[in-house]
């Protein structure tokens, strides 16, 4: 008769150390519980850079929507803490620190700028924190070798940048070309790619360069200067402040160039274009990977469709036409995505490894074919992108799908 009740208390007991086993393995990953996962991220909410402060209210608004609608995560609510850290990199440094130290999180997420994620890459990596979908293109964040805790959210600049090179070879070999680029790893890295794109006609094609301090208070001088030159187009890496003011002052000059070419960074027409003058910005060009909100042409898509419903039914206050919003939008679903695939193996290791295995994902917002893929080799999202102009009101793609 006593046979049965040690089985029934050594079965109860076995239970019991499997919860208790179950409950320090949770514990031991920082920023998940039964009931939550905890995010972080630093983002320019205020400064230079405050304009793109909504790449972290969108995605904060995305996970809104995951846990309103769907209970969060596998039952775990996303708890996500967007700091702001001014685009001034110690107070990127002591945001992120405190994320990390004090509010425990499981990774930092969608953190924006070259010079703000530069500040704590070597940090996060040295503690293993996963430092996913960085908003910044710079080549060195698809290092997996190196730094394999840090993985790009953007076409790295110098791809983009090459394109630019590629269609100007391509539709005006005679061009005459002045730039203007920020003198930090964003600006460096764009004229890189630039450069590499035109090849062998880069030294013919290239009239003049000025760089500008992400401190100055204004370009003119520059502008000044390029105008000059001579040159008859002009690729104007510029961010933040500086894209209305470039725009501003080339038109105010009465300097025209046939070809007037911006990253895929200022082509927010609420915060650039609007700011600058939208009859200033006609025949801008860029590139981009995504549908632009204020084209027409896309109000059937079935991706637009759900995008715009997300913007009214979370960010109602907010310009659906302001393009940033899109990149958290991505980047918040790519998060969801990570997630989801580590199923209850949430720890850091594995968040990592599933950020390195995703597999043709198919975004709403990105254009048709493109898709999202990365491995343990290769960390780069988005590798292809698509020419667009403005043409007063709005962005129109044309020509075909371009990379490197």
């Amino acid at each position: 008769m006593s046979t049965p009740v040690r089985s029934g208390r050594w079965r109860l007991a076995l239970a019991a150390l499997f919860t208790l086993a179950s409950g320090l393995a949770a514990a031991q990953t920082p920023g998940v519980s039964k009931t939550e996962i905890r995010l972080g991220q630093s983002m320019p909410y205020s400064g230079n850079a405050s304009a793109y402060g909504v790449v972290g209210k969108s995605m904060a608004a995305y996970f809104e929507k995951i846990n309103t609608e769907q209970g969060g995560i596998n039952g775990r609510k996303i708890t996500f803490l967007s700091l702001d850290d001014g685009y001034s990199p110690p107070k990127t440094v002591e945001m992120t620190r405190k994320l990390v130290e004090q509010e425990d999180v499981l990774a930092i997420v969608g953190t924006l700028g070259t010079p703000t994620n530069t500040a704590i890459h070597r940090y996060l990596n040295t503690k293993k924190i996963p430092h996913l979908f960085v908003t910044t293109g710079a080549s060195k964040w698809a290092d997996p070798k190196h730094f394999p805790y840090t993985m790009p959210g953007m076409v790295s600049y110098q791809t983009e940048a090459a394109v630019y090179g590629r269609y100007l070879v391509k539709e005006r070999p005679g061009a005459k070309v002045a730039i203007l680029y920020q003198n930090d790893d964003f600006g460096k890295g764009y004229l890189s790619g630039f450069k590499k794109g035109l090849g062998e006609a880069a030294a013919r094609m290239i009239v003049a360069e000025q760089s500008y301090e992400v401190t100055d208070a204004t370009i003119d001088s520059q502008m000044v200067a390029l105008k000059a030159s001579g040159a008859d187009a002009l690729f104007a890496i510029v961010l933040g402040k500086f894209v209305p003011q470039v725009i501003r002052q080339a038109h105010d000059t009465g300097w025209k160039p046939a070809d007037f070419i911006v990253p895929t960074s200022a082509m927010s027409v609420k915060a650039f274009l609007q700011p600058a003058g939208l009859d200033k910005s006609t025949g801008l060009v860029t590139a981009t990977m995504t549908k632009v909100v204020s084209d027409p042409g896309w109000d059937a898509d079935p991706g637009m469709i759900e995008y715009r419903k997300f913007l009214a039914d979370y960010l109602p206050t907010m310009d659906p036409n302001d393009s940033s919003m899109v990149t958290g939008y991505n980047t918040a679903r790519l998060m969801v995505q990570i997630l989801t695939q580590c199923g209850e193996d949430l720890s850091r290791e594995n968040v990592m490894r599933q950020a390195a295995n995703l597999k043709d994902i198919e975004l709403p917002m990105l254009l048709p074919g493109i898709k999202v893929t990365t491995s343990p080799e290769d960390y780069l999202p988005y590798q292809t992108l698509k020419m667009h102009r403005f043409n007063g009101q709005t962005w129109i793609a044309f020509g075909e799908p371009l990379t490197k």
